[in-house]
């Protein structure tokens, strides 16, 4: 059960969209009024995947969960469409076309400016929520008014295997995000205050190639006003398949990680934090045959730290000696990606 809060912890529902809003020019807030627990948005974003969509959903809508819950589906580069669910009685479903930067970002940030609820939360379309999910995040945050968003664990689903993978930190903090990213702290398992979305932590960057690392750029602007705490216990089901829509953009992929180090200069001063990205754009560097470019970003890596495999990796590369291919599914096959 969720437990009562003061009204200034939570706040009331903004009505309707807005113009994305950033932390210097805050807009003020009525606080949340008596009736608790607060109403959650979530917003899910999809293209094409209509039977895993259902599924995506109906676990939202069954959540156990004494409030209010609308979700949100926003259909990117495609017309809205009928989903096959069964909508509770005290739940909301909303669908609608992504009417920004098509792509990733452009579809959650859609569904952000459309949200109604005191606090949202992500789903991609082939996850799924468990049923628990909402009511424990709830608990914390009203538990923790300067928390920005909440984590959790999460159960790896791989080749219909599933492997439990819980929550390694009890909160996380900028600094670790800079350090390494933290598996189990994505979209998919966050549920955040929507005042501090829209005034603070600012909207998902569209100008992100591809929309490579959108969610990592959140989360380290999230990060920055206050450490996220983090259940535990794994309470959203991620479903990873090794066809990953990025697998072959090698030229996106580095274009979006140097673009990531330029937004975030602090990286400079974790050096294992910027050899592991370094060491990312070097590889992808290589798979997209930029051997050249790729030697030099792995030696400026292996200079920031000389245990950093992704290098090695990229030099291999680089030099004909292993393929991109068979780097990435030796990787997969270890449960990890490059």
């Amino acid at each position: 059960m969720v437990r009562r809060a003061t009204p200034a912890v939570l706040r009331d529902p903004l009505s309707g969209p807005s113009a994305p809003l950033m932390a210097e020019a805050p807009t003020h807030t009525t606080p949340l009024p008596e009736q608790l627990p607060p109403t959650v948005s979530v917003v899910v974003a999809t293209r094409d995947r209509p039977v895993l969509l259902a599924r995506a959903v109906q676990a939202i809508l069954d959540q156990r969960y004494a409030g209010r819950v609308e979700c949100i589906v926003v259909f990117d580069q495609s017309q809205p469409g009928p989903i096959n669910v069964t909508v509770p009685n005290d739940r909301r479903l909303r669908t609608m076309s992504n009417d920004r930067t098509p792509g990733l970002a452009g579809a959650r940030n859609t569904g952000l400016l459309a949200a109604t609820g005191a606090l949202v939360g992500f789903c991609d379309d082939d996850d799924e929520w468990m049923a628990d999910k909402l009511g424990r995040q709830v608990d914390v945050l009203l538990d923790n008014p300067s928390a920005p968003a909440v984590g959790c664990g999460v159960v790896l689903v791989e080749n219909g295997r599933e492997s439990a993978k819980p929550a390694t930190l009890e909160q996380v903090t900028f600094s670790d995000l800079l350090r390494g990213r933290v598996w189990e702290l994505n979209p998919c398992t966050v549920l955040a205050r929507l005042d501090i979305v829209r005034e603070q932590v600012g909207l998902v960057d569209e100008e992100l190639p591809g929309s490579y690392g959108e969610d990592y750029d959140w989360l380290l602007r999230t990060s920055k006003l206050a450490a996220i705490p983090m259940i535990d216990e794994p309470l959203v089901r991620i479903n990873w398949h090794h066809g990953s829509f990025f697998q072959r953009r090698w030229t996106t992929i580095s274009a979006a990680l140097t673009y990531l180090l330029d937004k975030h200069p602090e990286f400079s001063t974790e050096p294992a934090g910027l050899a592991r990205i370094q060491g990312q754009i070097a590889f992808a560097q290589a798979a997209s045959g930029q051997r050249a470019a790729a030697r030099r970003t792995a030696w400026s890596c292996l200079r920031n730290n000389w245990r950093e495999r992704r290098a090695y990796l990229a030099l291999a590369v680089s030099w004909h000696l292993l393929t991109p291919s068979s780097v990435v599914r030796a990787a997969h096959a270890r449960g990890k990606g490059i």
